[in-house]
């Protein structure tokens, strides 16, 4: 089943592994972020289980039912027994590739089995830097984790401009070939959707929807940091007497997880050599940086000129380097995922040692700091040389991500990788 004008995923080449081993496999993400047209392409035959036609007439199919060829079973959580029935199938011994599911939320509440070794979840995420195909990658975040420190090369014409762009054109593939007014547009209705619809399809009355929209641009202004959710419930109601209780804003949280609206960064906690005082706050960041900056009512020329500042509690200073830090954490989180690796953030307590990125495979991981900046200095590089001294040869590189042009490799050992050069 071809999509038209397919541009191939990261995501594509698990899929291409899996299938042909797996009976289940479920593609999880954000609406908008292109599972349809992914999944489609694996396909001999689709249900759309939100149109109530086909969803009516696969209830009515044989409990027992195997495909022949491979079932998608799209937005599987319009009808959750979808999900039970594949899992018995699995049991029974359905063959490999024999059910793709999708889905942009769980619901709440339903009584389906986690699938926990019968159906493998994977998550599609909007579109990395490597995937928007601007500039072919010269460094490998695999080989990093895997290989010896060695030599880091490569130059790039895209520098602070571009990455801008690129922050407000948008990870969502239906959205980066639009004009910037139809982008603006398409985001505003995106943020509208999640309110007005999203909460109602799981069952959820939002009494004040400008409360949960306040709420929603103080997670956006609190974009990379570890701010507490009393805080970012204070900064959304700043100069209101009657706050929401902190129940309310605990389902809005909820449900806008269960949605992957929200993407946030767990800590990092090693299991080999344990260090000492850290913390375990996830750091915050939406599904894209395009939402978060739509949320702040930003444009390219404010960011740009330094006139985005926001005084609230949650973000000191420019959003950029936030919003910056947020493009290359998503795509990092996609090229590890693709690694069999997993994605953290490394914070001490006492905020004395910080690690923007943490990416591991099993012991042995790199360390990934986030910089806005052309230039690396020696200050720029001290967290990961603390770490690397507590660690050992448990750490496999060392890197810090920037805006300039030409990737190399420190004196120190540090790898110096302008974002678009750092691939899977």
């Amino acid at each position: 089943m071809e999509t038209p004008e397919y541009s191939r995923r990261l995501v594509d080449a698990l899929l291409d592994e899996l299938l042909p081993e797996l009976s289940a496999v479920a593609v999880e993400g954000a609406k908008g972020v292109g599972k349809t047209a992914t999944a489609a392409r694996r396909a001999t035959r689709r249900v759309r289980l939100d149109v109530e036609e086909e969803r009516e007439a696969f209830a009515a199919l044989p409990f027992d039912l195997v495909p022949r060829g491979t079932l998608l079973l799209d937005e599987w959580q319009r009808f959750p027994e979808a999900w039970d029935r594949v899992r018995r199938a699995v049991d029974d011994g359905a063959p490999a590739g024999s059910f793709i599911l999708t889905g942009s939320s769980a619901p709440k509440g339903a009584a389906v089995h986690s699938g926990a070794g019968r159906i493998v979840p994977l998550r599609l995420r909007p579109l990395s830097l490597a995937e928007r195909r601007i500039e072919q990658a010269t460094v490998s975040l695999g080989d990093l984790l895997r290989q010896p420190p060695g030599p880091i090369e490569g130059e790039t014409r895209i520098g602070l401009p571009e990455y801008v762009e690129e922050i407000f054109a948008s990870g969502f593939p239906g959205i980066r070939p639009l004009g910037a007014r139809a982008r603006r547009a398409r985001l505003d209705g995106y943020i509208d959707n999640t309110i007005n619809r999203e909460f109602a399809e799981q069952g959820i009355n939002v009494r004040r929807p400008q409360t949960l929209l306040a709420w929603l641009r103080a997670y956006a202004a609190a974009t990379a940091t570890s701010a507490s959710y009393t805080n970012i419930l204070d900064a959304s109601t700043a100069g209101v007497n009657q706050k929401p209780a902190q129940s309310t804003t605990l389902v809005y949280r909820d449900v806008l997880a269960r949605a992957f609206l929200l993407d946030p960064l767990m800590a990092w906690i090693p299991t080999m050599n344990p260090l000492a005082r850290l913390a375990t706050t996830p750091r915050h960041f939406l599904v894209d940086p395009a939402l978060s900056a739509r949320l702040l009512s930003l444009d390219q020329e404010t960011v740009l000129t330094g006139r985005d500042l926001q005084e609230t509690p949650l973000s000191q200073g420019s959003m950029l380097g936030a919003l910056f830090e947020a493009l290359v954490v998503q795509s990092v989180r996609i090229y590890a995922d693709v690694n069999d690796a997993e994605a953290g953030h490394l914070r001490q307590y006492d905020g004395r040692h910080e690690i923007d990125l943490i990416v591991n495979q099993g012991a042995r991981f790199v360390g990934i700091e986030v910089k806005l900046a052309r230039t690396v200095e020696d200050r720029d590089v001290r967290h990961l040389l603390w770490l690397k001294a507590q660690m050992g040869t448990l750490m496999a590189d060392m890197i810090v991500v920037t805006t300039g042009t030409r990737a190399y490799r420190r004196p120190d050992g540090v790898a110096v990788i302008p974002a678009i050069l750092l691939g899977p």
